[in-house]
């Protein structure tokens, strides 16, 4: 059986924090989705380059701890195991094999790049866009995407914050989920 809807949440996730679980938790809430698949990029090109990204399974772990017990929502470790970068148009093309239709969810941080994204403009015929408001970002997607707002209050959150902070449970506890602590502190050393 086809299920109807999906929402694709991809991202690097390193580490998975509160504004990745509200967002999904506000996805969740819009009951547009039969399901939510946080997909783990295995090779995000874009910030690979810099070397400052854990490897895969260290990241898809955390995901797997931060997200695993929420409602409709599924990890998933399907980019790690394709070879090369990660492109979000290859995986929705694997997607729409299995489901009728594919939104993805996308902060507002991100939206205005999706233009630059591999084969964008196949993708902006492929899904709509689901935009997570996000402090100082807008929710405007560029010209000819198919997108609407998932109402949230905006979390002012980012890996790149958490990562920067000093170490320690007593620090982490208040931006990331609680079985993510261990995880994240023993990929630092």
């Amino acid at each position: 059986m086809t299920n109807r809807r999906l929402g694709l949440f991809g991202g690097t996730f390193d580490p998975p924090h509160f504004g990745h679980v509200a967002a999904l938790k506000a996805a969740a809430r819009t009951k547009r989705f039969d399901v939510i698949e946080v997909t783990v990029a295995g090779d995000p090109y874009q910030k690979s380059a810099t070397g400052l990204v854990h490897p895969a399974a260290q990241r898809l772990a955390m995901a797997q701890a931060a997200f695993g017990g929420l409602d409709l929502v599924r990890v998933s470790d399907r980019e790690i195991r394709r070879k090369g970068p990660s492109y979000t148009i290859d995986t929705v093309r694997e997607l729409l094999k299995e489901f009728d239709a594919v939104d993805l969810i996308v902060g507002a941080d991100l939206v205005g790049q999706i233009d630059s994204w591999r084969d964008a403009e196949t993708l902006r015929t492929l899904v709509r866009v689901g935009v997570v408001p996000r402090p100082g970002g807008s929710t405007a997607v560029p010209e000819g995407w198919d997108s609407y707002e998932i109402e949230m209050d905006p979390v002012d959150l980012s890996s790149t914050f958490i990562r920067d902070i000093p170490q320690g449970p007593e620090n982490l506890r208040e931006f990331v989920p609680e079985p993510v602590i261990p995880l994240f502190e023993s990929f630092q050393g």
